[in-house]
């Protein structure tokens, strides 16, 4: 299906030759913006076609080109929708663009069903009232929500694809981006140079160093990038707790709960997410009296805590209060949704949670689907970003450390990045870049689908 719709898009998109430069002018004169041949051209094909992929590292000007692009499309008077797969990405999205940003599942909004059948009120008998829409993340967007989106919206609606295929791909079956970029016959651009400001950054330079199998220079400790070499399980562990604890909130006055993520590749062992979450825990947020908790087989759940939503649950019901006396209701809390627990009742054996300003109430049932979230791994940290990272980097399985999900972790990181554990083990990863294959027919049935169609398409790589 996703062929076929994406293959029709291509046909009645094409190229129409207008060329916009006078538009784009004008729009680099009001914001003060100067634009680089590579983003015009992007620009140009998003106005002028119905379909683009934008792709790229950090700091090489997506979110600059992407703003510019709503902005057109506003001006050109159509209606513009913006979203990602997951909530802090969506937020995310709408803190870089100053335009409301939702995720996948609430932009074509769940329906209820019976199991663990996936359904949307809007598709093709219900379409979303959208003559541009935007997904931002694509490499985390699975095969079923990417057939869904076509599904709600008309062939005519312009598509516009952004993301960084050198991500993890997606959880769910797929890799929709990957698949689309290598067929060669969608537009794509790739925005390759890094901007003169991004270039300051170590976590930036480091990132695409990764990207392309260079190793880094873990001695600097300069500027936003730092590397601590911790060689016995036990001393990594209290690295990673002091840092969180005293070091970063002293130095820099960072959250432990809110600007600090501690990231690792592996949920087990004593440098994975399970042992790491009841350090920290046992440190940030200890039992006290007066203090309600409530105890799982795992984990003991207590207020204060950092959490994660762990499985797709499009029945929890949430509220959100908008104002004193405006809130909005909705349903559905998604895999790696992060919250704070702000209340247990012991006696109802309830935890209330705040999933950064949805509020939802889990009963002991709903409680095997969360974990603690002071510690996650790399793949759920998908689509989000944190002020600090502390990645750790130890022992584990060789096939769990890997090139682009170092990449992925670095990527997370805003202002600081630390490394802690072996130097050995990150030359590891950076030189294995055996990826996980999958097999996926989607780069092949584009290319079938459109063999002879001479409408056109772009690719421009710089």
């Amino acid at each position: 299906y996703i062929a076929r719709r994406l293959a029709i898009m291509r046909q009645i998109s094409y190229d129409n030759k207008i060329d916009f430069s006078e538009v784009i002018d004008l729009e680099e004169e009001n914001n003060g913006i100067h634009y680089e041949k590579i983003q015009r051209d992007a620009i140009n094909l998003a106005l002028s076609k119905g379909f683009l992929v934008l792709t790229g590292g950090p700091g090489t000007g997506k979110t600059t080109t992407l703003n510019a692009i709503i902005s057109l499309y506003q001006q050109q008077g159509l209606n513009v929708m913006i979203c990602a797969p997951t909530g802090r990405a969506a937020k995310r999205l709408s803190d870089l663009t100053g335009f409301d940003a939702k995720t996948i599942h609430r932009l074509l909004e769940v329906k209820h069903t019976s199991g663990d059948t996936l359904a949307f009120i809007h598709d093709e008998n219900n379409l979303l009232d959208c003559d541009a829409l935007i997904i931002d993340e694509m490499s985390m967007v699975d095969s079923c929500l990417f057939e869904a989106v076509l599904r709600a919206i008309s062939v005519t609606c312009k598509l516009v694809l952004v993301g960084d295929s050198d991500q993890l791909p997606s959880v769910g079956a797929g890799n929709v981006l990957k698949d689309i970029i290598d067929s060669g016959v969608m537009s794509v651009v790739t925005l390759k140079e890094i901007f003169r400001q991004a270039q300051e950054s170590d976590i930036v330079m480091n990132a695409h160093k990764r990207v392309n199998g260079e190793h880094i220079d873990l001695a600097s400790k300069d500027k936003d990038f730092f590397f601590m070499q911790r060689l016995e399980y036990g001393e990594l562990q209290d690295l990673v707790v002091e840092l969180c604890k005293t070091r970063l909130p002293k130095a820099y006055d960072y959250s432990p709960i809110d600007d600090i993520q501690v990231l690792s590749p592996t949920r087990k062992g004593p440098a994975g997410t399970v042992e790491l979450n009841k350090r920290l825990q046992q440190e940030l947020n200890p039992p006290a009296a007066g203090k309600s908790e409530v105890k799982t087989p795992v984990y003991t759940f207590r207020k204060g805590d950092k959490v994660m939503q762990t499985k797709n649950d499009y029945e929890i019901l949430w509220k959100k209060y908008i104002t004193e006396d405006k809130t909005e209701s909705g349903a559905g809390i998604f895999n790696g949704d992060i919250g704070i627990i702000i209340a247990v009742n012991k006696i109802l054996k309830t935890v209330t949670i705040d999933f950064e300003g949805r509020i939802a109430v889990y009963d002991k049932q709903m409680l095997d689907n969360l974990e603690l979230a002071y510690a996650i791994t790399v793949h759920k940290s998908q689509g989000s970003e944190f002020d600090v990272v502390i990645l750790t980097v130890f022992g584990g399985f060789d096939k769990l450390y890997y090139r682009n999900l170092l990449y992925t972790a670095v990527t997370r990181a805003k202002r600081m990045l630390i490394i802690v554990g072996s130097k050995k083990r990150v030359d590891f990863m950076i030189d294995n870049n055996k990826r996980t294959l999958r097999y996926t027919a989607l780069k092949n049935m584009l290319m079938e689908l459109v063999e002879g169609d001479d409408s056109g398409q772009q690719t421009l790589d710089i």
